[in-house]
């Protein structure tokens, strides 16, 4: 074979396995794919009663871990219990009882096979020295009536059995009258024999010692586990609370305990905290000072404009000042959040009252109602803002305003209704957004900026919370706040 031939015989063989390799690849994913298909009904069988059951399981972290915890070792147990039950305990008992059975068997062969003394003392004597057994024969007599069946009757079951096999007679056993003997009573044509034994003799009785010691130990050892669980648990449900705290604007001491994964999460949410913390006061430090310098020029405005003749010119470009320095302060106000406020727990109903009393002054119609805990831990003055914003809103345009308030286990709820015009279901979350405002049917901040239900919003959401508009049962807008509490 020439060079030339073997140069062009190399790279076909190549042409080839590559061919084959992709035919196999391809068979490969088809085989796959019909597998796939195959074991996907069966597997969305698996999955609903999977689904089903998940639905009762505990939702919570730490029942989580104890049911991770608990279940294993419940099921070894039970395992083992019911290895050790079917293959040790009732082995032995049945091997015992076959013992006794075929002892007892003995004694009525030699009973009836030998002549015996007229009370039977030569056959009692051996019973009882070389089997320890009592046996004692009842001339003329027929068994007792069966008595009660005990609850647990593995012994009379494996006794029963091997009497009725190995001594195939009439018999009446009791296993329940005396706790530390076995009474057999076995009929023998007129008379009946009556043999009492040990309990001992026939059944496996110290078992469950075996089983105490398992359960005295898996007790234990769980018990262990619960608290080393609990101890490992309580730092994630501090850094879940200090969190939580954080997002309703509170503060509340936290330190990072617990496994390492754990500080290093606890570190993390401080340093973030303290990152938010930072940019806010640098965000409030750059707005008071550029505040100051506007309001600076507003008042050197106002001074120029209050030293020129007055004319008609003169006020309107007081009325634009003034509007000017009632943007900047809500402006400000929106973009400070009222920051550096704590928390305190706080009377609502007095609040509210306060509000009722001014809307009333007005000549508005207003109704107040008050359900559960007055006191509530918010920020005071950003909640009047929130408060006053919206009856302001319902006062401006209605003339019956209804306030209710439910504080419960887990939210705060005021209701602020009107009989206004109302908003359009579809505007209802334009009118959070800044410097927006209505058409003339109902302009929200008529005569201000467009910041006043934006700052309200933006004052709930810091608290946790949020507010909803919706259709009023007076005809008008329904202003909802709620807080988590």
């Amino acid at each position: 074979m020439t060079q030339l031939q073997q140069d062009r015989k190399g790279p076909a063989a190549l042409r080839f396995a590559a061919s084959a390799l992709a035919r196999s690849v391809v068979q490969v994913q088809r085989g796959a794919s019909r597998l796939n298909r195959a074991i996907r009904p069966a597997l969305r069988t698996i999955g609903r009663p999977l689904r089903h059951v998940a639905r009762y399981m505990p939702k919570g972290l730490y029942p989580r871990a104890l049911v991770i915890v608990i279940a294993p070792v419940v099921l070894l147990q039970s395992v083992i219990a019911y290895v050790f039950m079917e293959r040790h305990w009732q082995t032995v008992t049945q091997r015992l009882s076959s013992a006794v059975s075929a002892d007892i068997a003995m004694l009525i062969d030699v009973y009836e096979s030998y002549p015996q003394d007229p009370d039977t003392a030569t056959l009692s004597r051996i019973a009882a020295e070389r089997l320890g057994m009592d046996v004692d024969i009842i001339p003329d007599s027929d068994l007792p009536a069966p008595g009660p069946r005990p609850f647990f009757s593995l012994l009379d079951n494996a006794l029963s059995t091997e009497l009725s096999l190995q001594v195939a007679r009439p018999f009446w056993l009791d296993t329940v009258g005396r706790s530390s003997l076995i009474e057999i009573r076995i009929k023998l044509g007129k008379d009946v024999m009556r043999i009492l034994t040990r309990r001992n003799a026939a059944y496996a009785s110290n078992s469950h010692i075996f089983l105490l010691w398992m359960i005295g130990t898996s007790l234990i050892l769980l018990t262990i586990a619960v608290l080393f669980l609990r101890n490992q648990i309580r730092p994630i449900l501090k850094l879940a609370d200090a969190a939580e705290a954080f997002g309703k604007g509170r503060e509340t001491e936290f330190r990072p305990r617990g496994a390492r994964e754990v500080r290093r999460a606890g570190n993390a949410f401080i340093e973030m905290k303290r990152r938010v913390e930072r940019s806010i006061g640098e965000r409030t430090t750059m707005l008071n000072g550029v505040s100051h310098d506007l309001r600076t020029i507003l008042t050197r405005f106002r001074l120029s404009l209050a030293l020129m003749e007055r004319s008609s010119e003169i006020e309107a470009l007081e009325k634009d000042v003034d509007e000017m320095s009632r943007m900047l302060e809500d402006y400000l106000a929106f973009a400070r959040g009222d920051a550096g406020e704590a928390a305190v727990e706080t009377d609502i109903r007095g609040l509210l009252e306060e509000l009722k009393s001014d809307a009333e002054r007005q000549g508005h119609q207003t109704e107040l109602t008050v359900i559960g805990d007055p006191l509530v831990v918010v920020r005071p003055d950003a909640f009047r803002r929130v408060m006053t914003n919206l009856v302001s809103n319902a006062a401006r345009y209605g003339d019956r305003i209804a306030i209710s308030a439910a504080h419960d286990a887990r939210y705060l709820i005021v209701m602020v209704d009107d009989d206004g015009p109302g908003i359009p279901a579809d505007q209802r979350e334009d009118v959070f957004r800044p410097f927006f405002r209505l058409d003339e049917a109902r302009n929200v901040d008529g005569g201000g900026t467009g910041l006043g239900l934006a700052i309200a919003r933006d004052i709930a959401r810091s608290h946790g919370g949020d507010i909803m508009l919706a259709d009023s049962p007076l005809g008008g807008l329904r202003a909802t706040v709620r807080l988590p509490v």
